[in-house]
């Protein structure tokens, strides 16, 4: 997986959480209340629909454009998402709220997915520090300082980020994660370190399972994971994709797959399970039936972050059927889709010459 490949589905998660926070109060607004419900639900086209109703009803505007930038956000569709969050900044008060400096954290992100780097920095400026803690803006400030190579600037945002969490598990899983897709193990590190450290008797089996994980004790990683899915009372994605992952490093591709299957034999389809699935696959050269994951993966349409993924998974796995023709053709549309992916650009130039 790229860098930019990882941050994006990293950032996806983040979002859904603080989505909620500021939904519509008052009863005037009920068509916003309706279409903050549907996005909890993840059914992004109803509830543009009851945003699109609050708008014409002359509900709160500011509230009604900000769930239709949060429905364009979980669609993947940033350009829309950043019109939207312009939207309601338009027409919000004449005082800084927190909905406004929560919407310009959600414009910050669209942003930043849709590559505007320079764009995202400026709208996170201009709200960091305007309210205690702030760790998700500071996040995502080091996060595209550390894209952008300015390494000193990056450590003290995520620092921030961190402290402003409270020294919470998962931001700093989510810290090391960034530390590691720009070559910095070791320094990612050392947060998973501190983690344990001085949060272990707080910290959940999942949470213990996936630091553990990144700290390469496969091992402990897998006690912890297996505990946390045998004690989860439903099928938890992010448990079972990270017990997947654990049985892959420990050479078991097999079970890792039926893993991935299990969990969409009982719940259904899922974006991020399909692709591990195929790379499970790929693993055992399986080609065909990696292929046929990655479509399925790809046939997901709402709320699918992991269509970059999809998509390049899909052409590898043609070219391993010697399908070089195809893979070609597909490479070419995902170039246009994504020209700054330098491990595609590679890879094109190699299908070229078949």
């Amino acid at each position: 997986m790229t860098r930019k490949k990882r941050i994006a589905v990293l950032l996806a998660g983040a979002f859904l959480g603080m989505s909620l926070m500021l939904g519509g109060c008052a009863d005037k607004n009920t068509k916003i209340n309706e279409g903050m419900q549907a996005i909890e639900k993840l059914d992004y086209d109803a509830a543009l629909a009851l945003f699109e109703e609050a708008i014409v009803a002359k509900e709160d505007l500011e509230l009604a454009y900000r769930g239709q930038g949060l429905c364009y956000l979980g669609l993947t569709d940033y350009e829309q998402a950043i019109t939207s969050f312009e939207k309601a900044l338009s027409n919000a008060g004449m005082f800084v709220s927190d909905v406004e400096v929560d919407i310009n954290y959600y414009l910050a992100t669209a942003q930043y997915k849709n590559g505007n780097n320079a764009e995202a920095l400026e709208t996170l400026n201009a709200i960091a520090g305007m309210r205690e803690k702030q760790a998700e803006v500071y996040y995502l400030r080091g996060l595209i300082k550390m894209e952008s190579g300015e390494y000193e600037n990056a450590v003290s945002d995520l620092d921030r980020a961190l402290a402003g969490s409270k020294g919470e598990p998962m931001m700093a899983i989510r810290i090391y994660q960034v530390f590691a897709d720009y070559g910095y193990v070791q320094e990612g590190k050392s947060y998973l370190s501190s983690a344990l450290k001085n949060h272990e008797d707080k910290m959940t089996d999942y949470e213990k399972g996936t630091v553990y994980y990144y700290l390469e004790d496969y091992e402990s990683a897998k006690s912890y994971l297996e505990k946390a899915k045998s004690d989860s009372k439903k099928d938890d994605a992010d448990i079972v994709l990270m017990l997947g992952k654990t049985y892959e490093q420990l050479g078991d591709s097999n079970y890792a797959a039926s893993v991935y299957m299990q969990y969409i034999d009982n719940v259904g389809p899922h974006p991020a399970m399909y692709n591990q699935l195929g790379l499970c696959k790929l693993e055992v050269k399986e080609y065909e039936a990696a292929l046929n994951a990655f479509d399925s993966g790809l046939a997901i349409e709402s709320g699918n972050d992991y269509v970059q993924q999809l998509r390049f998974n899909q052409i590898v796995a043609y070219e391993y059927l010697g399908e070089f023709e195809r893979a070609a053709s597909l490479m070419n549309g995902y170039l246009a889709s994504y020209p700054d992916d330098a491990q595609a650009v590679r890879e094109y130039e190699f299908l070229r010459t078949r």
